[in-house]
């Protein structure tokens, strides 16, 4: 995997072959933070990276200068080498090793961005984007993005705004708007 954009800019990171993760893809990711740039400052925003797996998501965000990520990862190697690669590269992540679940029921913060990317066999993924509206997790205008698998369909949610397909990879946006 590699970093698209920012001041680490091309940077390959190449996790142990032991980790459990299924990165987003190097076009998915592409395409995410293609739609992001035009919707936030990277500068200004506090993101909070739900299900990390490699740290991908996270390392673009800081990267581009995000004020703040917070990356919640449950399994612990993973968790392990997101925390080494993050002082290696000397980005501002708050790694924190926890279910991604039991987090969002517990945290008294707020985001601007909330990126999930579950496994896609998770039983519970249609339950994210209301544990994250009914806990406050989204500061005004934020935006949750959710990775998932096509048979996923979130477009009866009050706060859906749109999904976009990129091969395999489907991203779902909400947006909370008061």
């Amino acid at each position: 995997m590699r970093i698209i954009s920012g001041s680490h800019r091309g940077r390959h990171i190449e996790p142990p072959k032991n980790l459990k993760a299924r990165p987003t893809t190097d076009f998915a990711k592409t395409a995410l933070f293609n739609i992001l740039q035009n919707c936030v400052n990277f500068n200004d925003i506090e993101v909070l990276d739900l299900f990390s797996g490699t740290g991908s998501i996270s390392y673009e965000f800081a990267s581009r200068g995000a004020k703040s990520v917070i990356s919640i990862e449950n399994n612990f190697s993973n968790y392990s080498f997101i925390r080494e690669m993050a002082k290696k590269l000397n980005f501002n992540i708050n790694v924190i090793n926890s279910n991604a679940f039991s987090f969002v029921q517990k945290a008294k913060l707020e985001f601007d961005v909330i990126f999930c990317d579950p496994p896609y066999d998770n039983e519970n993924i249609s339950t994210l984007p209301n544990l994250i509206f009914e806990n406050n997790l989204l500061k005004k205008d934020g935006i949750l993005i959710v990775e998932h698998s096509k048979k996923i369909n979130f477009s009866e949610h009050s706060c859906f705004k749109e999904v976009r397909n990129y091969g395999s990879v489907h991203f779902s946006f909400f947006f909370k708007i008061n």
